[in-house]
């Protein structure tokens, strides 16, 4: 049955608990079991962009012919910083195209470094920005390999999204039950957190040389092109042997090990805030403790600039996951 959110985080000024983030969460064990469950794990949720690496599975077995960075790129919700910009531009140079036939929307760098130094060089919104252009590229290259309209291809019904949905059903054991319009204007599909734990699992054990493996290879190979510099999807995947993970649009999480333990998580109010804590908790959980995993245990609350409190595991978290002895 399930069970009400858990409160999950604290967030901490000057010792007074203001705010709190509820969710609800899923860890797999080695056989693809519940280990431990807080919340709702089976209602349906959008894990949004947390879905990116699934979505780069069945391009590849459609045709995208990029491997590599471009691959990681394919399943990239990245900052916008010249390495991203550049390997989705070389995406579609490959593919004979180029950034006026993606249709994500036009944006401005979501780092915050790579959007300074883009506006001072006067540039101003571009959809090659978008931190979905990679996945975008990538899906037009995919059409241009099998002679599909491109003009269409974020439309639901298009032989691109039926795969791609198909491929996430077959991933996650489950029927999708709701699709609507991602941020970046592609299918958004609902399944659950159990079904997203199961669809990283199987991505982290997929044996060498399949789509699935040279998606995992890819990510792990390129942290930075995932996510950017100082991104916690990034420095956690460069600093944690063998984990595969990837963040999502409104508090998401999926990650896994290579030997299928797996987690997702959807915090409620879908802050991002809270997102590097929580899958520092599951790391430790698992037994990964160490200074990346410890850096990212809480994120730091300033007031005048100085750090006065944090956003950190809250007492029941730190319960259901036995996490006393990773606190200071």
């Amino acid at each position: 049955m399930p069970s009400d959110p858990i409160i999950a985080l604290d967030v901490t000024r000057n010792g007074f608990v203001e705010s709190h983030h509820r969710g609800s969460l899923v860890l797999l064990d080695v056989t693809g079991a519940v280990a431990v469950a807080a919340g709702d794990p089976n209602r349906p949720i959008m894990p949004r962009s947390s879905l990116k690496p699934v979505q780069a599975i069945t391009m590849v077995e459609c045709g995208f012919p990029g491997r590599d960075g471009s691959l990681a790129l394919a399943a990239a919700s990245h900052d916008g910083e010249e390495m991203h910009v550049a390997g989705a531009r070389s995406i579609l140079a490959a593919a004979g195209l180029d950034e006026s036939a993606l249709q994500c929307p036009p944006d401005l760098p979501s780092g915050r470094e790579a959007m300074l130094a883009h506006v001072r060089a006067g540039g101003g919104p571009l959809r090659i920005c978008h931190n979905c252009s990679g996945k975008h590229a990538a899906m037009l290259a995919t059409c241009v390999a099998n002679g599909w309209d491109i003009a269409s291809y974020r439309e639901v019904d298009h032989p691109l999204q039926v795969a791609i949905r198909a491929g996430i059903e077959t991933a996650s054991g489950e029927t999708i039950v709701a699709t609507g319009v991602d941020g970046c204007g592609a299918p958004a599909h609902a399944l659950s957190l159990v079904g997203l734990a199961r669809a990283f699992a199987a991505l982290a054990r997929a044996a060498d040389e399949t789509p699935a493996a040279l998606v995992r290879d890819a990510m792990r190979a390129h942290p930075r092109l995932i996510g950017g510099t100082g991104r916690v999807v990034t420095e956690l995947t460069a600093g944690v042997d063998g984990l595969l993970c990837k963040d999502g649009a409104e508090g998401v999480w999926g990650a896994a090990l290579p030997d299928g333990r797996a987690f997702a998580v959807k915090v409620d109010d879908g802050g991002a805030r809270a997102l590097a804590p929580l899958l520092a908790a599951a790391l430790c959980y698992w037994g990964l403790d160490s200074d990346v995993v410890r850096s990212w245990s809480a994120v730091g609350v300033l007031g005048g600039g100085v750090p006065v409190g944090a956003i950190g595991w809250s007492a029941a978290l730190v319960d259901l996951l036995s996490l006393g002895d990773h606190l200071d």
